[in-house]
């Protein structure tokens, strides 16, 4: 997998306030911005206004979950294609602008300004540059109201927990900033319901060894008026919740496996004293522990058992996403066919 952290700041002066995509040949491709909104009618003008300044070749896309501040009518003004969804939660909006949407390339960003929209054009370029298939923007920030402590927080330890079981690659797995190619988008099974939209898109790309990429950019505050919909107890544990969810559909042999072992620990434990015993006397005076013993391990040899099994259908289903996603082209084939 191509990963590794790249600087916005060498590449802008490298190639100027446009970054090295301002004359790079992939603007010749289809690129959406997609913003899905709730209640952001204080800063969806701003966002819409920006990106069409960073990226004037690009389509925007606003899609509005049941917003009752006219944040559709807001962005409708502000020259954006306004669509709706009606199930409420982030994941659903993805999924479907996801499904509707046809372009080469796609950047999906908040709706809350709190994004640079400036850094778009260089994750643009390095996408295609590179062959990668998305590339996240860790947020750095100054200011303390940008980003809030239990955010942080918690946005370490899920990171973290990720790192640990599918590979250490992402230092923010929780950005909502990201430039995606047009294979990850139509072969991403989206199946999350709110914020935890943003762990499953990691854990996709992890699943597959896609080539992915991590860039910092700017992170601001919230425009004055506008509040953040994320609740840092409430959508971390969900947030936590996907995470394990995932490890034991795309990890299930070491999933069961560790219950399994888990398991009969506990029962070579509690047999231990029950054979001394029968060793020693000839008889088994604890039978309601033999036979918790007994259960506990058949229970864990049953555990490992499908662990197994899932482990050959998670492969092959694994293969059919692989398939999808090898059935869509590339970043930049459509003008760079000499390689």
């Amino acid at each position: 997998m191509t990963t590794g952290i790249y600087d916005l700041e060498t590449a802008m002066t490298d190639t100027g306030a446009g970054g090295r995509g301002a004359e790079m040949p992939e603007m010749r491709q289809r690129i959406a911005v997609l913003v899905p909104c709730f209640n952001e009618a204080t800063a969806i003008a701003q966002v819409v206004a920006d990106f069409r300044a960073a990226l004037p070749q690009a389509r925007i896309y606003v899609y509005d979950n049941n917003s009752t501040d006219g944040t559709a009518d807001a962005a409708r003004a502000a020259g954006a294609v306004v669509r709706c969804e009606t199930r409420q939660g982030k994941g659903h909006v993805v999924r479907r602008m996801f499904s509707d949407i046809d372009a080469d390339i796609y950047v999906l960003v908040d709706g809350d300004a709190t994004y640079h929209a400036p850094s778009a054009p260089a994750m643009v370029a390095r996408l295609c540059d590179d062959r990668l298939d998305m590339v996240v923007a860790a947020r750095v920030h100054e200011d303390a109201a940008a980003y809030r402590r239990g955010h942080v927080m918690g946005n370490r330890l899920l990171t973290g927990f990720v790192d640990i079981v599918f590979g250490a690659t992402f230092s923010d797995i929780l950005s909502g900033y990201r430039v995606f190619s047009r294979r990850f988008v139509k072969s991403f099974p989206a199946l999350s319901g709110g914020f935890e939209i943003e762990t499953e898109l990691t854990v996709h790309a992890l699943e597959l060894d896609l080539p992915v990429a991590e860039t910092r950019t700017p992170y601001y505050a919230r425009q004055e008026g506008s509040q953040s919909k994320l609740s840092t107890w409430r959508d971390g544990f969900r947030i936590l919740g996907t995470i394990f969810k995932l490890y034991r559909s795309e990890r299930p042999l070491a999933f069961f496996s560790s219950i399994g072992i888990f398991g009969a620990l506990i029962a070579i434990a509690l047999a231990i004293p029950v054979v001394v015993t029968f060793l020693e006397r000839g008889v088994v005076p604890r039978l309601p522990t033999a036979i918790l013993s007994t259960g506990l391990m058949l229970a864990a040899l049953v555990a490992i058992a499908a662990g197994l099994i899932l482990d050959t259908v998670t492969r092959g289903r694994r293969e059919m996403k692989r398939i999808a996603y090898l059935q869509q082209r590339a970043p930049g084939e459509n003008w760079d066919r000499r390689n």
